[in-house]
């Protein structure tokens, strides 16, 4: 009870509690450039990530109902066959892309090097 209380009336908690896993923040990214399918928004994943690294299709499409009931991203289904559908983000995902920048820039200035180690 005390934990939803918290979540409830702290800003920060809330805000981690909706971005908590280990997509959203990428998922959000790729979306800023314009609606994407599930496949596209896979691939995009999978983009720069080292070894076998993979996604699994029950994760993802967690990860994107999660982004959805949370209000950051919108679903549009064609109701076609194959079906196909497609993600976008909404006015309030739009209005989170600089907070992801501003995390991307931080990781940059701050990260660079631990990243440049990891690659090597």
């Amino acid at each position: 009870m005390a934990k939803a209380r918290m979540a409830r009336s702290c800003p920060v908690a809330a805000f981690q509690k909706m971005i908590s896993g280990k997509y959203k923040l990428r998922i959000v990214w790729d979306l800023k450039d314009g609606p994407r399918r599930y496949g596209e928004i896979r691939s995009g994943l999978l983009r720069g990530m080292e070894g076998s690294a993979e996604i699994t299709p029950r994760v993802l499409s967690r990860e994107l109902k999660a982004l959805t009931e949370s209000g950051l991203i919108d679903r549009k289904d064609f109701g076609e066959v194959p079906p196909k559908v497609e993600y976008h983000l909404t006015r309030k995902g739009r209005s989170f892309v600089p907070v992801v920048a501003a995390i991307r820039e931080w990781g940059e200035r701050n990260l660079g090097e631990a990243l440049a180690d990891a690659a090597e």
